[in-house]
């Protein structure tokens, strides 16, 4: 009996060693859990099945922010809508936006689609620039970094560890990536047609032409006179695929389709969003496999 307590009491102590860590998108917590191991228990906040944009901000996600050491967050705008009031909820001044337990990782890439001025004419813009960065795999390195340096300077006691964990996912990403980039050179130079400016990050990395968005403008649902110039315009130019996220309504690209050639390809963007795509590497492998089919 005694040495079943100990153990309790050992495992009790190594597990509030542990750093609890809050991602708002299962991506992140999957590059945590990649350079925390052990030392870190990981909650998401956000699921994949939902709009990015729009998570509904649910009371009992709050609980797991007030317990937080960390706070990990996309960025530039995605999470605008819905993480402060839960954050401002929690009252935990270890993650407020701003302190020193809050990570933006749109700090660690190069953000594009920045708009020239902000205006509701033009839809739902990002002054930031465009948050989808998470759609290019050649960013999740420099966010790995970027995660890595501020875990190591929250808890210095397992620092070693932490840069130890980066450098063998590091490693493996590397070599992942050289097979990735390989298989999208042979879809370099396509067109497509894409539901909302989700996938620019991939389709300008591997020179992909996106054409035109199925929204008229950013978070605007299609109307009827967009949608029979687009028709128009796909039969011009030829374009076979259409890129569908798994949140937005699929009719209107499905109508698209049946009045064209193209083909409507549902596209994961984030870990968990489709079926077969629960790991970083198999999300990519599915972008790669239905972008380039």
């Amino acid at each position: 009996m005694k040495n079943i307590f100990s153990i309790f009491i050992l495992l009790s102590a190594m597990a509030s060693a542990q750093l609890n860590v809050v991602a708002s998108y299962p991506y992140l917590g999957k590059i945590v859990k990649a350079v925390g191991g052990e030392n870190v228990r990981v909650k998401v906040l956000a699921s994949p099945k939902f709009d990015p944009h729009f998570i509904i901000p649910k009371p009992s996600l709050i609980p797991a922010i007030a317990r937080a050491d960390i706070l990990i967050a996309n960025g530039a705008g995605l999470e605008t809508g819905w993480l402060p009031p839960l954050i401002k909820s929690a009252n935990n001044p270890k993650v407020q936006i701003g302190a020193k337990g809050f990570v933006d990782a749109s700090h660690a890439v190069k953000l594009i689609d920045k708009p020239k001025s902000v205006s509701r004419a033009y839809g739902d813009v990002h002054p930031e620039g465009n948050p989808h960065f998470s759609t290019d795999p050649h960013n999740i390195i420099p966010i790995a970094n970027y995660i890595t340096e501020k875990l190591s300077k929250l808890d210095e006691a397992h620092a070693q560890e932490y840069h130890h964990n980066l450098t063998k996912f590091s490693r493996e990403w590397k070599k992942f990536l050289k097979i990735f980039d390989a298989q999208m050179q042979t879809c370099k130079g396509k067109k497509v047609v894409q539901y909302h400016e989700l996938y620019n990050y991939i389709l300008r990395r591997y020179d992909i032409n996106a054409v035109a968005t199925i929204e008229p403008l950013p978070g605007i649902s299609p109307s009827s006179k967009h949608t029979i110039a687009l028709i128009r315009k796909i039969k011009k130019e030829h374009i076979k695929t259409i890129l569908q996220d798994p949140y937005h309504e699929s009719k209107t690209a499905h109508f698209i389709a049946a009045k064209t050639d193209a083909k409507v390809m549902v596209v994961p963007h984030d870990v968990s969003a489709v079926s077969g795509t629960d790991t970083l590497r198999t999300f990519y492998e599915t972008m790669a496999k239905r972008l380039c089919h």
